[in-house]
């Protein structure tokens, strides 16, 4: 069987996204994830089967077995956008990896017909995971939400060691751009000090040049209402500006990385 029937489970594609990676993108948003993130602002996500959720008073389902062939056809319709502007083709989740032969299908057949490829991941997997979609992918955005290993578990349900060691391995391959991605969340991990912490890290990291600060934001909450569930951080605020750009000081008084809030 061809690469471009593989089958996997999606429940978005956006289209005409301006972050995400450079350029206009499309964005496929597969299902499934290892994480229980609790600010996670695609909690449809986390569940690999097929879901319900309610949506400005009626069900909406939740997922859709598709074909490489069928989601390419789709970011196919784009390709003069990605040419003028540097865009592509980038695959969120959830995670990614939690469908590798999905995901390593679709950056293949973007990677050859010529269409940039950039994956949003925690790099929550065995690093021979990894590695098999490494050619095919242009850009790795790699969240890293902590290093403290305790913190991170109690916020995620899982510990962080495996993928911080996953981080230095994709860095040291150099076999794609590697940039790293922190959600700023307050309570969790939005001191100067957790920051500095990550920075550092990142900065150790071969290859690394940008760092990405991502404003926590309430916009997922009401989908775990539509999903039955509580969004235990609703009584947190999104972090005001003046204290990103404290944040944004620290990393670039810290490390030689480019800062950038959001994107």
């Amino acid at each position: 069987m061809s690469f471009w029937e593989t089958k996997g489970r999606i429940f978005d594609i956006q289209r005409y996204s301006i972050h995400d990676g450079e350029g206009i993108r499309t964005i496929c948003f597969l299902k499934g994830c290892v994480l229980r993130c609790k600010w996670c602002c695609n909690p449809e996500s986390q569940e690999y089967k097929i879901q319900e959720m309610m949506v400005a008073g009626k069900k909406k389902i939740i997922g859709q077995d598709v074909t490489v062939r069928e989601v390419m056809e789709v970011v196919e319709k784009d390709r003069i956008y990605y040419r003028r502007s540097g865009g592509g083709l980038t695959l969120s989740g959830g995670e990614s990896l939690c469908q590798p032969e999905f995901a390593c299908g679709l950056l293949r057949a973007a990677c050859e017909t010529g269409i940039n490829t950039a994956m949003e991941s925690m790099g929550c997997a065995p690093y021979e995971t990894i590695e098999k979609l490494l050619p095919y992918l242009d850009h790795y955005l790699l969240d890293i939400k902590h290093t403290n290993a305790k913190k991170h578990e109690a916020f995620t349900g899982r510990g962080n060691e495996l993928m911080l060691e996953n981080a230095k391995k994709i860095a040291a391959s150099g076999q794609t751009r590697l940039s790293i991605r922190v959600p700023v969340i307050p309570t969790f991990n939005d001191t100067p000090e957790e920051i500095r912490d990550i920075a550092l890290f990142a900065d150790g990291l071969p290859g690394v040049e940008d760092i990405y600060l991502l404003p926590y934001h309430r916009l997922g909450q009401d989908k775990y209402e539509g999903l039955g569930r509580t969004y235990e951080l609703a009584e947190i605020l999104p972090p005001a500006p003046e204290h990103m750009e404290t944040l944004k000081q620290m990393v670039e008084t810290s490390t030689g990385l480019r800062c950038h809030i959001g994107g």
